[in-house]
């Protein structure tokens, strides 16, 4: 066994995540750098098994993966090919400034999958703010060219909502949603940005696989008054967005 083999079977045997899941990323990731080029053909599942030191069928399952996802094509007696690349220009630009937050993407689309009233903040990460006495609590699912690469739970001030438009929940970013309120005075707001991996619920709402990477963004505004009136707790696709931040 190569030392190329050891290393990958090792790392598989670390993770508490299917090795079929594992080798589907590691396999995507092959794709995205280019190492598997678009019309060539990839190597064979008894060589994929052998490099990873896994049986045949955990390499086939991996495989259907790529092919459910439009990457690969498989040809009986020719091989299996690759596709496809995921389109560069699907990245979701993660702001890291005020009025960046503030800008919804012209061609993304918001869906509303649950809407709740008069319910409890839950815990967060940052600073200690007192909270309202109740939220409104919007599910949503952000996509592009029917590829979702968000799932934002929004809690927002139950006492502001009526000052915002309904179809305003369908079109403008949670940011947006609190800082188009005239009499609201923001002392506060913060983001902050953690990777993490898609558990069941998150790789069925995003079409991505048990495993996958994701970064979880929390974003909090405070009143004036020291309140929080908005919390919203984003998750995006690892494979979908990107955070630039200009230095100099």
């Amino acid at each position: 066994m190569s030392k190329e083999t050891n290393s990958t079977a090792e790392l598989l045997k670390k993770s508490a995540v299917s090795r079929y899941l594992q080798l589907a990323s590691l396999f995507r990731q092959r794709i995205d750098s280019g190492e598997w080029a678009v019309g060539e053909r990839i190597p064979t599942v008894m060589e994929l098994a052998e490099q990873c030191g896994v049986a045949s069928m955990t390499i086939r399952q991996a495989l259907d993966q790529l092919e459910k996802d439009g990457l690969i094509e498989r040809f009986r007696a020719k091989g299996t090919f690759v596709k496809a690349r995921k389109p560069k220009d699907l990245w979701c630009e993660v702001n890291t400034d005020w009025s960046g937050m503030l800008m919804a993407r012209t061609d993304a689309q918001i869906e509303i999958l649950e809407d709740r009233r008069n319910v409890d903040l839950p815990s967060h990460e940052g600073p200690l703010y007192a909270t309202a006495p109740s939220y409104r609590h919007l599910r949503r699912r952000h996509a592009r060219d029917g590829a979702a690469f968000l799932l934002a739970d929004v809690y927002i001030d139950e006492r502001l909502c009526q000052y915002i438009p309904e179809e305003a929940y369908s079109h403008l970013t949670a940011m947006r949603l609190v800082a188009d309120i005239p009499s609201l005075e923001i002392r506060d707001a913060r983001q902050i940005v953690t990777v993490g991996i898609a558990d069941l619920s998150v790789a069925t709402e995003l079409d991505i696989a048990i495993g996958d990477p994701v970064a979880r963004v929390d974003r909090i505004v405070v009143s004036q008054q020291g309140e929080i009136v908005l919390l919203a707790r984003g998750i995006y696709r690892g494979d979908m967005m990107r955070i630039e931040v200009k230095l100099r």
